[in-house]
């Protein structure tokens, strides 16, 4: 059951929230000052909070109020407090806002509007906790972060081919992260004590890139001046990864398809063959019916490879994965001096989203880490991103039908969103500058999933 902590000195303001609440479906809790407060919350961690800001022993000012404030925002920062006020103490009700308070209600207390506020409140606490509890679980424990049906199905296919030592071969746009895709399966495979050995293939030379995958003999070349073992050796009993495959050159896919169908290596200047027990995981970005067709690709080496095929789809195919992975990126690198930067401008998102991102997670990673370190104020916005604003009337416009319905619902949204803006997260404020009730605008907010702190 939910929780409601009530930090209030006045015995009949408290007897009052009693009978009023009674019926409600929370669990309440009563204190009569700071101290009292603060140990019921220690101990119950209510999900929101009616305070007082004139708690003894300045019931006048509001100076133990907004102490008491500060310590409860400090030790659960998603708690929703709720301040009292007296008329009189307008601007001290805004201070406390400012400090973190989810809104203020001013004496006396109406309670059906309190009601609403506290409601709504509890509402919003949970939508929060269970967004973090997704967005944890959302990266599983491969390490790879993702909701979307696609990544579902890649996760699917690594628990099913983890435990075989059959060849997989990962396709994949440039970024998709199909070396971390590589890395889960070695990881959950009978091999993961073992070594797990990379090498880009598009990255080496062509004229080393043999002598580095199978070594060398002392004196095969000049400069040779001891044996060497190549990477498939030091992959022996675990994984090897061989990144971007389809760049191999043809000389050596022939060698490539000689050793996976025996299982020995010949070092480059050696005669005696190596027999080598490995796992193969190759990766590449290339169309492969079209490498198979042009005869950049040797058809059988495709076979022997792509026994198994994991299909990585692009970060702009992947929905609201692309939040999640923002949100991530932003949580990983938002650590020292720039800690205050927490959040994406709702202008930003929608840039993240209407973008195409040609280079997939690895463009985001590096943009959103620019973006923490670029970005001035308290959010992130386009702008810190190096997006265009128009990005986000091209997310907005990405759907090619839409209705009159759909239209008026972005337009009400955004209203909303710009008043809450405008105002400093207070709903009242929000609510008066929009000319509707606060319940209707808590309405409205729930309907659109927006918070109001």
């Amino acid at each position: 059951m939910q929780k409601l902590l009530i930090i209030d000195d006045n015995e009949e303001v408290r007897r009052q929230l009693k009978w009023g609440l009674s019926r409600s479906n929370y669990e309440l809790l009563f204190a009569c000052d700071g101290a009292e407060g603060l140990a019921l919350f220690e101990k119950h961690q209510p999900e929101v909070v009616t305070l007082d800001l004139g708690l003894p022993p300045f019931e006048n000012g509001v100076e133990e109020g907004l102490r008491v404030l500060g310590k409860i925002l400090r030790l659960n920062p998603l708690a929703k407090v709720i301040v009292i006020t007296g008329n009189e103490e307008h601007d001290a009700a805004l201070k406390a806002v400012q400090l973190g308070a989810y809104d203020y209600y001013k004496k006396p207390i109406d309670l059906n509007e309190l009601k609403v506020i506290v409601d709504r409140a509890m509402y919003l606490q949970t939508l929060e906790t269970e967004n973090r509890n997704l967005r944890q679980q959302s990266v599983n424990e491969l390490g790879i972060v993702g909701e979307c049906p696609g990544i579902r199905q890649v996760f699917t296919q690594i628990e099913r081919v983890a435990s075989s030592d059959v060849p997989v071969l990962i396709t994949g746009e440039s970024g998709t992260g199909k070396e971390l895709v590589a890395r889960a399966i070695h990881k959950k495979s009978l091999r993961a004590d073992k070594e797990m050995v990379c090498i880009n293939c598009g990255a080496i030379p062509e004229n080393l890139l043999e002598s580095e995958l199978f070594g060398h003999e002392k004196g095969a070349f000049t400069g040779a001046n001891k044996t060497v073992k190549g990477k498939v050796e030091y992959a022996d009993k675990g994984t090897l990864f061989l990144d971007e495959v389809g760049e191999m050159p043809m000389q050596l896919q022939v060698k490539l398809l000689r050793f996976l169908q025996e299982m020995v290596i010949t070092r480059v200047g050696g005669r005696k063959d190596i027999g080598v027990d490995v796992r193969i995981i190759t990766a590449t970005n290339i169309d492969i019916n079209e490498a198979m067709a042009n005869g950049t690709l040797r058809e059988d080496l495709f076979y022997r490879i792509g026994v198994m095929n994991i299909a990585l789809p692009p970060l702009r195919e992947r929905g609201d994965d692309i939040e999640l992975l923002a949100n991530y990126f932003n949580k990983s690198v938002n650590i020292g001096p720039r800690k205050d930067i927490k959040n994406f401008s709702r202008e930003a998102m929608d840039s993240i989203r209407g973008y195409e991102w040609p280079g997939n997670i690895r463009e985001l990673e590096n943009r959103v880490k620019r973006a923490v370190i670029m970005a001035n104020g308290p959010t992130i916005t386009p702008e810190d991103l190096g997006l265009s604003p128009d990005e986000a009337v091209r997310a907005r416009q990405r759907a090619d039908d839409i209705s009159l319905k759909e239209a008026r619902s972005l337009l009400e949204r955004d209203m909303v969103e710009s008043a809450l803006n405008r105002h400093s997260g207070n709903v009242a404020k929000a609510a008066g500058a929009l000319g509707v009730s606060r319940p209707t605008l808590y309405d409205l907010m729930k309907r659109h999933g927006i918070r109001g702190d």
